[in-house]
C-alpha cells in the first residue's frame, strides 16, 4: 500500500471508529430509558410536496423544554445548550409523517440521525405543521412553510457575518458553534432584521432561507437567535460535521453549492435575492451561481466586513469582479440600512 492509500485510508478508518464508539454510547443510552426522538426542524415547500428537516436523538420521553417563543424555537429547543452535541443520534431510523393526524409518508435518518427528505401532499400556502414520529414514540411538531405558486421573489441568506457577528477567528466559528452554542454571545448584523422583514413584506408567499455552513447540533441556538433578534420566520440549512469513507470532514462550500442548485431546481419560477459577506467563500459562490443561472438571481447583496470583522474571518475576498459579468446586478453596504436602501433603487423594495 502506498502512503498515498494509507491517507486516503485514514478517514474511512475515523468513520469506523465513530460508528465504534457511537454504538457503544447508544446503548448505554437505551439502558437509561432513553428511546429515540424526534428533534424537529423548520421545513419549507411548494403546493405539491414539502422538505422535512429534522434529527433523531435519544432522549428521555419526559425531556421537554417550555418557551414562549416561537413554535419553531419551542419545538427545536427541546435540548439546549451543550446536551446538542453530547446528545446520541440514533442512525437509520424510521421516521412517519403525518399531516393533520394522517400519515403522509415514511423517512429514513442518515448516518448521523438527520431527517432531509421530501415528502408528496398537498397543502395551501402558509405555515402548516407536521407531525413526525420515530416508532412507537410521541410524535414532535414541525412548523412548515409552503410557498405562493405564483411567487417570484426568494431571499437566501448566509448567517455568520452576515446576519449575525461573533467576534472570533474565522477557525473558531466552528468549534464556537458546535460546542458553546450561546445565542446572547452573538451580535445582531445592524439593520439586517428590520431590512429582510421589509423585503418579506413587499413580497408575501415568497421563501425565506438560511442557508449556513454551521452544524445542526447549532440548529437550537440559531433558531433562538433569529426569533430573538425579529428575524422572519424560515428554514436553517445547515450541514454535518465529522469523518466519511472519503474524507475527513465535510466541504462547507459544497454544502452551500449544493443547496442552491437544489432549491433553484424546487423553485423554477422564483428569483433569489442572495445575502452574504464578502469574507473568504459568499462573494465567489454566489458568482458562480449567478453566472450558471443569471436568470433565477434577482440580486446579490454582500455585507462589508469592518477592518476588525474582515482579520477575524481570515481577510475579504479577492474576487472583486461580480457587478457586471453576468448581469445580475450586485449591492454592497457595511448594514442592512444601507442594503436596503440599494435595494430599494433597484425596485424591490
Amino acid at each position: 500500500m502506498t502512503s498515498a492509500d494509507q491517507f486516503d485510508s485514514r478517514p474511512r478508518i475515523a468513520a469506523r471508529l465513530e460508528d465504534w464508539m457511537h454504538s457503544r454510547r447508544a446503548k448505554r443510552a437505551v439502558a437509561r430509558g432513553k428511546t429515540p426522538v424526534v428533534i424537529p426542524y423548520i421545513g419549507y415547500g411548494t403546493t405539491e410536496r414539502f422538505r422535512v428537516l429534522g434529527r433523531v436523538l435519544y432522549l428521555k420521553p419526559s425531556t421537554r423544554e417550555h418557551t414562549r417563543l416561537r413554535p419553531d424555537v419551542a419545538a427545536v429547543s427541546r435540548v439546549r445548550g451543550w446536551r446538542t452535541f453530547t446528545s446520541v443520534y440514533v442512525p437509520h431510523q424510521p421516521v412517519r409523517v403525518l399531516v393533520d393526524g394522517e400519515p403522509v409518508g415514511e423517512v429514513i435518518a442518515d448516518r448521523g440521525g438527520v431527517i432531509d427528505a421530501l415528502v408528496p401532499a398537498a397543502l395551501t400556502p402558509g405555515w402548516h405543521t407536521v407531525a413526525l414520529q420515530a416508532g412507537d414514540g410521541e410524535a414532535t411538531e414541525a412548523p412548515v412553510s409552503i410557498a405562493e405558486p405564483d411567487a417570484e421573489l426568494g431571499i437566501i441568506s448566509d448567517v455568520d457575518d452576515t446576519i449575525l457577528i461573533t467576534a472570533l477567528p474565522k477557525p473558531f466559528v466552528a468549534a464556537w458553534n458546535s460546542f458553546v452554542l450561546d445565542e446572547h454571545a452573538r451580535a445582531a448584523t445592524p439593520g439586517m432584521a428590520v431590512m429582510l422583514d421589509h423585503l418579506v413584506s413587499e413580497h408575501p408567499g415568497s421563501p425565506v432561507i438560511y442557508l449556513s455552513t454551521g452544524a445542526w447540533n447549532a440548529a437550537p441556538a440559531l433558531s433562538r437567535f433569529l426569533a430573538r433578534n425579529l428575524y422572519p420566520m424560515g428554514p436553517l440549512l445547515l450541514t454535518d460535521w465529522g469523518p466519511t469513507h472519503d474524507r475527513w470532514f465535510r466541504s462547507g462550500q459544497e454544502h452551500k453549492r449544493r443547496e442552491l442548485k437544489r432549491l433553484a431546481e424546487e423553485f423554477p419560477r422564483i428569483r433569489w435575492v442572495l445575502f452574504g459577506d464578502d469574507g473568504q467563500h459568499d462573494e465567489a459562490l454566489y458568482h458562480e451561481f449567478a453566472t450558471a443561472h443569471p436568470d433565477r438571481v434577482a440580486a446579490v447583496a454582500i455585507r462589508q466586513l469592518s477592518v476588525g470583522e474582515a482579520v477575524l474571518a481570515g481577510g475579504r475576498s479577492k474576487a472583486r469582479l461580480h457587478r457586471t459579468t453576468s448581469g445580475v446586478p450586485w449591492v454592497y453596504g457595511p448594514d442592512g440600512a444601507t442594503l436596503r436602501e440599494e435595494l430599494r433603487k433597484l425596485g424591490l423594495l
